[in-house]
């Protein structure tokens, strides 16, 4: 089970959603540090250094729905509450 669980509906469309996911992806890479990859319609991603070394998940898009789960290693749990803020915030801003 994720340590973040996060869902968001969207009437973008599919590939516009990807697109924002992706953005979202580099976000993350150029700000945290992770390497991700796309399987699918997936967006899997781990941090194998920086700000959030040993962070794992993934972003799944639908046609209707942006999914991001994050499991987050222990020392990162006690501030799980900002970096859910952060990630809904930036989900806000891309989605609309």
């Amino acid at each position: 089970m994720a340590t973040i669980d996060i869902r968001r509906s969207h009437s973008l469309g599919k590939e516009v959603a990807k697109q924002k996911a992706e953005t979202l992806a580099k976000g993350m890479e150029s700000k945290l540090g992770i390497v991700w990859r796309w399987e699918g319609d997936n967006i899997k991603f781990n941090a194998p250094s920086g700000a959030a070394k040993g962070a794992t998940g993934q972003v799944t898009v639908s046609d209707s729905e942006v999914r991001v789960e994050i499991d987050l290693p222990f020392l990162l749990r006690a501030v799980k509450g900002s970096i859910e803020t952060r990630v809904n915030d930036e989900l806000n801003k891309l989605m609309g």
